[in-house]
C-alpha cells in the first residue's frame, strides 16, 4: 500500500538528501524497509576477498559492514553527499574506520572522490532518481572502474514510482531500460536486469561489467 500523499511529501526531501534529525530518522526507517533490496544488491555485486568496493549514497550504511566482511583484506569506501549521514556513519562504524578497512568520503556520482581504475565493485541503491547529470554520472562510473569491475544500480523503476505517487519535482521516474542504455552507452558490457526474488518486491537491479 502506498503511503498517504502528505507523508510522501514530508519525507521525500529527506530521501533525496538526508539532513539533521529528520534525516537520521528516515535513514533508520529505510534501513529496515529496504533490507531485502540492500541484501540482494550486495549479493549481485559478487565481491571477492581483496576487492575495493564502493557503496555510493550509502544512507544509513547497512551494506558497509557486510561488504567489509566479504572483501576481507580489501577495502570498503562509502561515498555520500549528506554530511548528516557521513557523521552518523563515522560514529556507527567507528571500529571499521579506525581499522582502515572502511573509508567514508563526501561526494556525488557526478564527481566521485576516487582515482581512475581504482574500484573493483560499486553499488548504489535508490539514488538514480536524484542524479543531476546522467551523462557525467556514467562517465565517472566508467572512469573509476577497473577492467572487469562490476556495477550494480538498484532502484524502483518508473511504474513502481508512479504507483507510490512520489513528487516528480524531487524524484525522476526512471524505467530500467533507461539505466541499461546509459550503462551500455558508457561502454559497460554484460548489462542485465536482475529482478527482485519476491513477488511483492517491485525493485530491480541493473548490473554491468567494465570491459577488460
Amino acid at each position: 500500500m502506498a503511503p498517504p500523499q502528505f507523508v510522501m511529501r514530508l519525507i521525500a526531501p529527506q530521501l533525496a538528501h538526508p539532513r539533521g534529525l529528520g534525516g537520521r530518522i528516515v535513514a533508520a526507517l529505510m534501513n529496515r524497509s529496504n533490507a531485502r533490496m540492500n541484501a540482494f544488491t550486495v549479493d549481485a555485486l559478487a565481491v571477492h576477498d581483496g576487492d575495493r568496493v564502493v557503496d555510493l549514497g550509502f544512507g544509513g550504511g547497512p551494506n558497509l559492514v557486510e561488504f567489509a566482511r566479504r572483501v576481507g583484506s580489501g577495502e570498503v569506501v562509502g561515498v555520500e553527499m549528506s554530511t548528516t549521514m557521513l557523521a552518523r556513519a563515522s560514529t556507527t562504524f567507528a571500529p571499521q574506520v579506525a581499522s582502515g578497512r572502511l573509508r567514508l568520503l563526501e561526494g556525488t556520482i557526478e564527481s566521485l572522490p576516487l582515482g581512475d581504475r581504482s574500484v573493483d565493485g560499486l553499488c548504489t541503491v535508490n539514488t538514480v532518481y536524484f542524479w543531476k547529470d546522467r551523462i557525467r554520472a556514467m562517465a565517472e562510473l566508467r572512469r573509476v572502474m577497473r577492467p572487469g569491475g562490476r556495477v550494480a544500480v538498484t532502484f524502483l523503476p518508473k511504474a513502481a514510482m508512479e504507483s507510490l505517487g512520489v513528487p516528480t519535482h524531487i524524484f525522476r521516474y526512471t524505467p530500467h531500460e533507461e539505466v541499461e542504455a546509459m550503462l551500455r552507452d558508457a561502454g559497460f558490457v554484460d548489462v542485465r536486469v536482475l529482478t527482485a526474488p519476491e513477488p511483492g518486491d517491485r525493485w530491480c537491479c541493473v548490473r554491468a561489467v567494465a570491459p577488460v
